[in-house]
């Protein structure tokens, strides 16, 4: 499907997820700039709206005074200082979140060329399903699976084996 220029495995799996729990018919917020994934996403029927690249964490008007009913954040929480704010602010009943979990065989991810291209978060899955349940979401639905890459070596071979992502489908509890 998106093998050649995309991370195929971690794309296709959330596409899936995605169109198991969302309707074409309902529009997507995606937080963070228009990207790979959320061209997908309209490739496949999705109305998508993305964030302008405002610093989420001091500025949340978007989550207000877009229209949407599906909030998603694909590895984005990660690099949040507070996701528990985004959350209270969204106004969708139902959210799809993905993030990288935290391997007790690598570090925290930190770009040495990009200060944004940093996590400040490190989930492990217990956390986002509490953080999830403490912002009023009920988890219906998740996933993990690997990130294998083409080396050779002792973390490529605990990559194979390790759950790297977690995807989250979740509704508002009433």
């Amino acid at each position: 499907m998106y093998e050649k220029t995309y991370p195929s495995k971690r794309f296709n799996l959330t596409l899936q997820f995605l169109k198991k729990h969302v309707s074409t018919a309902e529009t997507v917020l995606d937080l963070g700039v228009p990207n790979p994934f959320s061209k997908i996403m309209e490739d496949n029927g999705y109305t998508v709206i993305n964030t302008k690249g405002e610093d989420i964490d001091n500025d949340q008007t978007a989550l207000q005074t877009e229209n949407y009913s599906v909030f998603t954040a694909f590895e984005i929480f990660e690099h949040l200082l507070n996701p528990y704010t985004v959350l209270q602010n969204v106004k969708a009943d139902k959210v799809l979140i993905s993030i990288p979990l935290r391997l007790w065989f690598s570090p925290a991810y930190r770009s040495k060329t990009d200060m944004w291209d940093r996590h400040y978060h490190e989930f492990e899955d217990w956390q986002l399903d509490w953080l999830l349940e403490k912002a009023g979401y009920k988890i219906v639905d998740r996933l993990k699976f690997t990130h294998p890459v083409k080396k050779l070596g002792f973390r490529p071979l605990l990559r194979w084996i390790t759950p790297r992502y977690y995807l989250v489908y979740a509704e508002k509890v009433k």
